[in-house]
């Protein structure tokens, strides 16, 4: 036998062995102990649509978060205004804008001090009057779509945070449409699968996530404290766990001092700032006048210490206090990359909703539907799967049972990576199966027919094969990356169901490829080695 056909018969008997195993932990319940520590242990989880659920779609009020921002707006305008001197005939917030009366002498040092201060801030309108002159202030166009973006994503990570408290495995929760017609308003789809409590839904979505503030314990270890228990006054709490590339990395347990010296309540905001090439971007925090004697206090007393930032009990960031921090601003640095600190600034914000989320739609599905949906699917699978073997069994003889078996390899490599995945089998799911199921011997009818015509030309059995294989491969190429592109484009654009059949059809392409191509010439490469195939039956 050649070194190569070998090799490939390892590969192709390790990768076999490989997909048996990710797919044991779905079909076999109850597995021992010593499974989880060296195996994979996740399972194929149902959708909404198989195993049913809750389905509820939230409204997002997201000029109400415009208006918040106006406020605070209008009340720094103001105190920096007695500061510099200026007089104010009038300040106050009207619909979207802001309106401001000063003395006309005034008027320059207004501008000026708009510009210098205020850059998010343009002048939509003034008039003069009689010894004063009035200014209608409004939030620039680039601010306005920011403050709506950060509500939206706010909100989104509130109801995570909730939602992973609430333990549903595999939510789907995620923005539905975007405010394109500035409606003021942007929806939020929440899929709970398993969850046939809508009201305990809805009332964990409503919650507002809890921000705190503690020192880590330095006095004692946090080893001895796992082992032991937590000495008195103090608790063990985990950070979230990140990594790079989005790969996920062990807990990391902190001790820290059960006596929580502040919450997000003295939070007014929380923004990404950039940093020179050393530190990288930081995260700002802006405290209101509260917050802002207290966390002073806070930092003047603990310099040096490691303050720990808590989320839903959950340490989110342990940076060290290096210097007391007044003015109601602090700094939160470390090696962040843009989306680490645009999610930190997030989940700082995320003490409070934005702005009012109202639920517009909401439907429970029974299980007994997913259970006959999964009834129907697996029949439509067998139906189809069956009359695909019969008819290439018929048509191409032996040719037709080596593609049917790579039909097989085919779907149990397609599943295995669904659960290697961790992806989320929908009813459009299982219709994507189906649909590779039919399109999987696409690619073996074009090499059958292309031996065909080399058997017919009169060439030997390993000629007709290798001519086969070489000529067929560029339009089985061309078919499936075309195929495979238009079902990147469905899960790019795509919300739910789509996604969940652009899934299974762009796995079921590789794996097409891969079986079709690949491991039906290893067969024939095995047996023209092994000087056991004097004729192919085709």
């Amino acid at each position: 036998m050649q070194r190569g056909v070998a090799v490939r018969l390892v590969i192709f008997f390790v990768s076999t062995l490989a997909a048996f195993v990710y797919l044991i932990p779905t079909f076999v319940s109850g597995l021992p102990s010593w499974w989880s520590g060296l195996l994979p242990t996740e399972r194929i989880h149902l959708g909404l649509d198989l195993q049913g659920g809750s389905h509820l779609v939230l409204e997002v009020k997201v000029d109400k978060a415009v208006e918040n921002a106006l406020e605070r707006v209008k009340e720094d305008l103001r105190r920096l205004l007695r500061e510099k001197g200026i007089a104010l005939s009038e300040l106050e917030r009207k619909g979207n804008q802001i309106q401001l009366k000063v003395p006309s002498a005034s008027g320059d040092k207004l501008k000026d001090l708009l510009k210098g201060e205020f850059s998010n801030l343009v002048v939509a309108s003034s008039r003069a009057d009689a010894g004063s002159i009035e200014f209608f202030l409004a939030l620039q166009e680039r601010e306005l779509r920011s403050i709506r973006d950060y509500a939206v994503d706010q909100s989104l990570e509130t109801i995570r945070n909730r939602i992973d408290q609430f333990g549903v495995s595999e939510p789907i929760i995620q923005r539905r449409g975007q405010d394109i017609f500035g409606r003021g308003q942007q929806d939020i789809l929440v899929q709970l699968p398993g969850i046939q409590e809508p009201e305990r839904a809805k009332e964990i979505i409503r919650k507002t996530a809890l921000l705190e503030f503690k020192l880590v314990d330095e006095v004692h270890g946090v080893e001895e404290a796992l082992q032991r228990g937590a000495p008195p006054g103090t608790q063990i709490l985990y950070e979230i766990p990140k990594g790079d590339g989005g790969l996920r990395r062990e807990q990391v347990p902190y001790l820290l001092e059960a006596r929580t010296l502040m919450t997000g309540e003295y939070i007014a905001d929380a923004r990404v700032r950039p940093g020179d090439q050393l530190e990288g971007p930081n995260v700002e925090l802006i405290l209101n006048s509260s917050g802002a004697r207290l966390f002073e206090r806070i930092t003047g007393e603990n310099v040096k210490r490691r303050l720990a930032i808590i989320l839903d009990n959950r340490v989110h960031s342990a940076p060290v206090i290096q210097e007391r921090i007044g003015g109601g601003r602090a700094r939160i640095t470390g090696s962040f990359d843009m989306k680490e600190a645009r999610d930190l600034a997030i989940v700082l914000r995320a003490g409070a909703l934005p702005a009012p989320v109202e639920i517009v739609e909401e439907r429970t599905v029974g299980p007994s539907l997913g259970r006959d949906s999964i009834r129907q699917g697996i029949i439509s699978f067998i139906v189809g799967g069956s009359l695909v073997v019969l008819f290439m069994v018929a048509y191409y003889r032996g040719g037709g049972l080596v593609a049917d078996m790579a039909l097989v390899f085919n779907v149990l490599f397609m599943v295995a990576i669904l659960a290697g995945f961790k992806a989320v089998l929908t009813l459009p799911g299982i219709a994507g199966i189906v649909l590779t199921v039919g399109m999987a011997v696409d690619a073996n009818v074009l090499i059958n027919e292309r031996i065909r015509e080399e058997l017919r030309a009169g060439k030997s059995p390993r000629a007709a094969v290798e001519a086969g294989y070489e000529r067929a491969l560029p339009a089985i190429l061309d078919s499936n990356i075309t195929t495979f592109l238009a079902g990147v484009i469905l899960f790019q654009f795509g919300t739910g169901p789509i996604r969940g059949f652009a899934v299974t059809l762009c796995v079921g392409i590789i794996t097409t490829v891969i079986t079709a191509v690949y491991l039906t010439r290893i067969y024939y490469d095995y047996r023209l080695a092994a000087r056991k195939l004097a004729r192919i039956s085709i």
